[in-house]
């Protein structure tokens, strides 16, 4: 592999990661506490109860958003309603799962392609208005997003599909026939829809690296103009790619209801679209670089509950976490100019080419 190319990719989420944690170091001294002492309690609190099993789970809801951000991504394209999406999918998804009884797997199957349905469904949306009256993706999919929180709270009113379960409102419990069985362990039940993130990524690597569309959609990202002087329809991929971001992103809430909750609730987990489209520009759209990312995050959430007993300000992993998602984009703008840079210099001493020798005059 080319070592520019290497560099890179490697280069500008290493310095970010850098320059977050000498930031929250700075942060920890001021405030009187050790960063080894944090980083320590950090580290040993994976080993303790369930928080090894709870990264790993929480790391594949990060993966399948993220994934859904870096579709968009490749188009250039920001898909800040994936939080509206996956979790108006969860809740049509766990509706539907909740009135139906089928043989186990089909069960589960019927789920999750209601999953994925609702998230095109509703990313397809901003993807017509984009397409066809130039309105922002930005602006349509940040409404949706409201549109999507109403929308759920008129499906799981008691009057409607949902079941009132002491303060907490609820739709219809799935069956067991239904759910996604995990794999137990000593420290919990890993979500068995971890390995279904897993295939998800191998796909978009395939899709993106081994197929004709993947080629086309990179192609219409990089430059709309000569995509459709190739003959690539731009308002089709605009289409295409939202739609496959909006399906991916419908996944997302089906780990916890079809895991751990086996409903969808109005406590349920919220907040990850966003933390997807951070993880995604940490591993720069590779699936292997977003794999990495999600880890890291979900290792910050979890083993921050350790900082407490060492009296550290649990905040200090917002500060890193933040620090990362600021950092990341200057970092990847100073490595690329500097790749430029150096590309230029490359050329122009090639054009100029070996220095001819001059010959001596004869006496």
């Amino acid at each position: 592999m080319n070592v520019a190319r290497v560099r890179t990719a490697l280069l500008p989420p290493v310095l970010a990661i850098l320059f977050a944690a000498g930031l929250c170091a700075v942060a920890l001294v001021i405030s009187g506490a050790s960063p080894l002492t944090a980083l320590g309690a950090m580290v040993g609190q994976v080993g303790q109860g369930t928080t090894a099993v709870d990264i790993v789970n929480s790391a594949a809801v990060y993966y399948i958003v993220a994934l859904a951000a870096a579709i968009g991504f490749q188009m250039k394209l920001f898909n800040i309603g994936i939080e509206g999406q996956y979790r108006l999918a969860a809740c049509v998804a766990a509706i539907v799962g909740g009135a139906l009884v089928l043989p186990p797997v089909v069960h589960t199957l019927v789920i999750i392609l209601t999953g994925v349905l609702v998230g095109a469904v509703w990313a397809g949306i901003p993807a017509l208005l984009k397409a066809y009256r130039g309105v922002s993706e930005v602006i349509s999919t940040i409404m949706l997003n409201a549109v999507s929180l109403g929308l759920i709270a008129f499906l799981i009113r008691p009057d409607s599909f949902g079941v009132l379960q002491g303060n907490n409102i609820s739709t219809a419990p799935i069956e067991p026939s239904g759910q996604f069985p995990g794999i137990p362990t000593g420290a919990g039940t890993i979500f068995g829809m971890v390995f279904v993130a897993a295939a998800l990524g191998l796909g978009y690597w395939f899709l993106l690296n081994r197929t004709r569309f993947g080629f086309e959609l990179r192609a219409s990202g990089e430059s709309p103009t000569a995509a459709t002087a190739g003959g690539v329809n731009a308002k089709r991929m605009v289409i295409i790619a939202l739609v496959l971001s909006g399906a991916v992103a419908g996944l997302a809430g089906l780990p916890e209801v079809l895991g751990r909750d086996f409903a969808y609730t109005l406590t349920s987990p919220q907040g990850y679209g966003f933390t997807g489209l951070a993880v995604a520009l940490l591993g720069r759209n590779n699936p292997a670089g977003i794999a990495f990312g999600a880890l890291l995050w979900a290792f910050l959430d979890k083993s921050a509950l350790a900082l407490d007993n060492v009296g550290v300000p649990r905040d200090i992993v917002l500060i890193m976490q933040g620090s990362v998602v600021l950092s990341v984009v200057v970092a990847y703008e100073i490595v690329r100019r500097y790749e430029l840079a150096a590309e230029q210099r490359r050329v122009a001493s090639q054009l100029r080419g070996p220095a001819i020798p001059q010959k001596e005059p004869v006496a």
